[in-house]
């Protein structure tokens, strides 16, 4: 059984959930979920959804999981940014970003573990990841080397003033240049490993979730219409850009779970790439962008639709969505 107790320290009101999750990082969200026995705030029974304002003594006993420690491991990175207390990440397509069940080894995790291991640096609450992309989904990635370094970096992510802008290839064409989509995403109810739209943007069942796109380019090859789009997350959920751009009924091509099969390119996948990202990397300092260069797998769907390449692979209107 696990058990903590102390004072919240807290500048904004937070729930206690992702107080716990986020400031503490004892349990994820999830975990709370399943394995939390008790909580209680100033001697009183709390739900995970009870709001903290600051200064109260919480208490809190969970279940012992089943999860199993990862380990660190010496697996080569890309990395694209690094100082004395931040590394930014270039994932490949097909790398975990966190230890799970089937993939306890080989992940971003384990990978920058071990990279702290080696370097001699303090190591970080989950490895000093401060958000995740999903396997088959490359590019940018931001962790932090200690504590102090994470809380700064996961307040822009909460804060929504970091910025992450994405490049996808959808099949068929959007409805318009531009747009925003704007709802509250949830688990599937017809199957729980998939996520859905589940209320509109003012309702209350799920998480908020925006999404922000711009059509770049668009080829048609026979009877199939492709797009390449540019998309900035406004929030961060699970499968998002997935959900919203099937929502549009432009599927992402190779997607496995929300896509659908195409005739040109049957063995296609993910084409979701994690483009740009824009946040500050130390109190006081500008924020400024870093841009992931194309992986071999879009310049070659892209080359096979015939789209021409601008200097650079930056494409007119690309960072201005």
């Amino acid at each position: 059984m696990g058990r903590y107790s102390g004072r919240v320290e807290l500048d904004a009101p937070l729930r206690l959930d992702r107080y716990v999750a986020e400031r503490l990082a004892l349990l994820t969200r999830s975990q709370l979920k399943v394995r939390l026995e008790s909580a209680r705030v100033d001697g009183k029974a709390a739900k995970p959804s009870a709001l903290l304002s600051g200064g109260e003594l919480l208490e809190l006993a969970w279940k012992d999981g089943e999860e199993r420690a990862f380990l660190p491991e010496d697996i080569p990175l890309d990395v694209v940014f690094e100082n004395g207390s931040v590394l930014v990440v270039d994932k490949r397509q097909g790398m975990v970003t966190h230890p799970a069940a089937g993939n306890w080894t080989g992940t971003l995790a384990n990978a920058l573990l071990g990279r702290l291991v080696r370097d001699g640096s303090p190591v970080p609450p989950r490895a000093g990841i401060v958000h995740r992309l999903d396997k088959d989904t490359s590019g940018l990635i931001v962790a932090a080397k200690d504590e102090k370094a994470l809380e700064f970096l996961a307040a822009q992510f909460r804060e929504r003033t970091a910025r992450k802008d994405y490049l996808a290839v959808v099949q068929g064409r959007l409805p318009a240049p531009e747009g925003l989509v704007e709802n509250r995403l949830g688990r599937d109810p017809r199957d729980r490993k998939r996520f859905a739209v589940v209320a509109p943007a003012d309702g209350s069942a799920g998480k908020l979730a925006i999404t922000k796109w711009k059509v770049l380019s668009e080829r048609r090859v026979g009877s199939e219409t492709f797009t390449l789009v540019a998309l900035r997350l406004r929030t961060g959920r699970t499968h998002q850009l997935r959900v919203h751009l099937r929502q549009l009924g432009c599927p992402i091509l190779g997607d496995p779970v929300y896509g659908r099969a195409s005739a040109r390119f049957p063995a296609a996948t993910l084409m979701l790439h994690a483009r740009r990202l824009r946040l500050s990397f130390a109190p006081g300092e500008e924020p400024r962008t870093l841009v992931s260069p194309l992986p071999g797998r879009f310049v070659e769907v892209l080359a096979a639709l015939g789209f021409t390449f601008p200097p650079e692979s930056r494409w007119e209107g690309e960072a201005d969505i």
